[in-house]
């Protein structure tokens, strides 16, 4: 995936993605990601906030951060904590998730909801989502990952030439993320429509 195509992407999606993508993955992927950081209050990075679909379902003590590279889905986002009054919704700011402007150990949890598969370099992604994460620390990633075999495997390997367009990574293994990474897996959940989405919850080592 290349950064120009993602950004073109969101700009394109920005105004109608809350009606579309955010009411077909919001509910049970976002509300079981949020639902992994709520057992204990604490300071927690959502990256790849887009319009901010998701605040609302953090518990009002949290310290929430977002991120987002889109200028487009973040004024959305924005937009939202004011008319909702999201007063635990701290930051929202622009930043490459490749490269993340907090210091080590910086939050209790991180969750990245339908992102893995949208950015250029998720190794590299995942590296700083480690980085940032307190020792203890949850990590909830979010994501479609490619069948390992069968007709969904052999349609996400046709659609694959057309992710730039697309905007996404059809056929994104899920070893593309666990083997980039010393987090532990704690659990995996498949999701709906259809256990198309997965749910990762990971832990960082002490």
């Amino acid at each position: 995936m290349q950064l120009e195509s993602i950004l073109k992407s969101y700009e394109r999606y920005a105004p109608v993605y809350d009606q579309t993508f955010g009411w077909l993955l919001s509910y049970r992927g976002r509300t079981m990601a949020a639902g992994v950081t709520n057992h204990r209050p604490g300071r927690v990075l959502e990256v790849g906030v887009g319009t901010g679909i998701s605040l609302s379902y953090y518990r009002r003590e949290h310290q929430v951060h977002g991120i987002d590279i889109s200028p487009h889905m973040l004024e959305r986002a924005r937009r939202r904590v004011s008319r909702m009054r999201l007063a635990h919704v701290s930051h929202l700011e622009i930043m490459d998730a490749r490269e993340m402007q907090y210091p080590d150990n910086s939050f209790d949890a991180v969750v990245a909801a339908y992102v893995m598969s949208v950015v250029p370099e998720p190794e590299r992604v995942i590296s700083e989502i480690e980085r940032v994460c307190k020792p203890g620390g949850d990590v909830i990633i979010v994501n479609h990952f490619a069948a390992r075999k069968g007709m969904r495997r052999n349609l996400e390997s046709l659609l694959a030439p057309l992710s730039n367009k697309l905007g996404w990574r059809p056929d994104m293994p899920v070893e593309e993320i666990l083997q980039n990474t010393s987090l532990r897996e704690v659990k995996r959940h498949r999701l709906p429509p259809l256990g198309l989405f997965t749910m990762l919850h990971l832990q960082k080592g002490h």
